[in-house]
């Protein structure tokens, strides 16, 4: 997990249960999975793909959400939903239908989300009778959590939760909550990725975007699995006030512990889904220093973690900082290779390639030994300085394993 720099931020249990006013459930029945999570009257917000092809319930939360609140909202997992024409789009509403009977909430208050292989038709009959279950099981628990955490994974091995506690610029206590999925067609843009976040925060939806906003540009937005962008990333935030604690000030400002919270939220939440990526055995980080800009920052550590030559090499403990080199050209950033600084660390142990331009990597003797014990790490960490500058920027992700050829290979067979 990131390390915790601010003691306004403590780590509480219950994942999005943990925020009061907010009750989930999630049921599975083999490859599919249905998750509920209810916060009436909430102020909400999203972050959607880019893709340019995007699945029926990315379509109609993004039109949803437009009138600022929602009550429910409904997940499914083993199936996308996506390029499935005028029947996906009636599947979704009937989603959408069923929910607002069963609960009692008009059909605007409900936005949706779908995981799952693309270009298959939904089986209703069994997400409707998941929907109905799932119905029966809504509450404000750990477990029931931990439920709909586990409903939305796919080829996920791990649920995934987190929850903070963040005490306010004057002292007042909010919390925030959220569960996510995703390990493999991961390279958001706003990784398949989902992810649902609550507060009990009061702050409406115009702040809440941009908080989120804020949050998911150095969280999701720096994952990277497989390099791929799915068709249906969804971020969404709900805020229902139940703690009554405003977070933005009279001059319109969120307040800075809530946004280091949500920040710290997502990161952690981000990790995990690069801790679980498909077949992966190494969580790889990559932190650049010294850059001119922003972009260049996020570009050289973008270009890092989705390289496949670099994820082999992680995978197979090899380091080859050749490859690396290879990436930060292929970055696009402004970058002065005399003044470029390679390193790879994990825990406390750190081996230079190259410092400020000089290659301190030739003679294999005296540095290979080090290098490969690092490798054999199960956290790897890869470090840049540009020296061009005073920006920085860390990227998310993982190796490419033997495994994650056999998972994809066999996704739908």
């Amino acid at each position: 997990m990131t390390e915790i720099k601010d003691s306004n931020i403590q780590i509480i249990q219950g994942g999005i249960c943990a925020v009061e006013g907010v009750k989930a459930a999630g049921i599975r029945k083999g490859k599919y999975g249905l998750a509920l999570i209810l916060s009436e009257n909430s102020y909400v917000a999203g972050t959607f793909t880019s893709n340019q092809i995007t699945a029926a319930p990315v379509d109609y939360s993004k039109k949803i959400i437009k009138d600022g609140k929602i009550s429910l909202i409904v997940a499914n997992s083993g199936n996308a939903n996506c390029f499935t024409g005028k029947v996906g789009i009636n599947d979704n509403n009937e989603m959408v239908s069923l929910s607002s009977e069963l609960l009692n909430i008009p059909k605007d208050k409900i936005a949706t989300a779908s995981t799952g292989v693309i270009g298959r038709k939904m089986p209703m009959e069994l997400i409707s009778s998941l929907i109905r279950k799932s119905s029966q099981k809504l509450e404000n628990s750990k477990e029931a959590s931990k439920d709909a955490a586990k409903a939305i994974m796919t080829t996920d091995t791990v649920f995934k939760e987190f929850a903070v506690q963040v005490t306010l610029k004057n002292n007042n206590v909010v919390k925030i909550g959220g569960i996510c999925k995703g390990i493999g067609m991961i390279a958001p843009n706003m990784a398949t990725l989902l992810c649902f976040i609550a507060t009990d925060g009061k702050i409406k939806s115009e702040a809440l975007q941009d908080s989120l906003k804020i949050a998911v540009e150095d969280s999701f937005n720096m994952l990277s699995v497989d390099g791929d962008e799915s068709t249906n990333d969804t971020v969404l935030f709900i805020a229902n006030g139940k703690s009554e604690n405003e977070i933005v000030d009279s001059n319109g400002k969120v307040d800075e512990n809530f946004q280091e919270g949500l920040n710290y939220l997502c990161k952690n939440l981000a990790k995990k889904i690069a801790y679980d990526g498909e077949g992966a055995t190494k969580f790889l980080e990559v932190d650049v220093f010294g850059a001119k800009t922003k972009e260049d920052a996020k570009n050289v550590s973008k270009s890092i973690v989705n390289s496949s030559l670099i994820k082999t090499a992680i995978f197979g403990e090899d380091p080859n900082w050749g490859r690396i080199v290879m990436a930060i050209g292929n970055s696009k950033a402004d970058i002065d290779p005399k003044n470029l600084s390679i390193a790879i660390s994990s825990g406390d142990e750190v081996v230079d390639f190259v410092k400020k331009g000089n290659i301190l990597a030739y003679d294999e003797t005296s540095y290979l030994k080090e290098a490969e014990d690092i490798m054999k790490n199960r956290e790897i960490k890869i470090i840049i300085d540009l020296n061009q500058g005073s920006v920085s920027a860390t990227a998310y992700g993982c190796d490419f394993s033997y495994d994650y050829v056999k998972i994809n290979a066999e996704y739908t067979t």
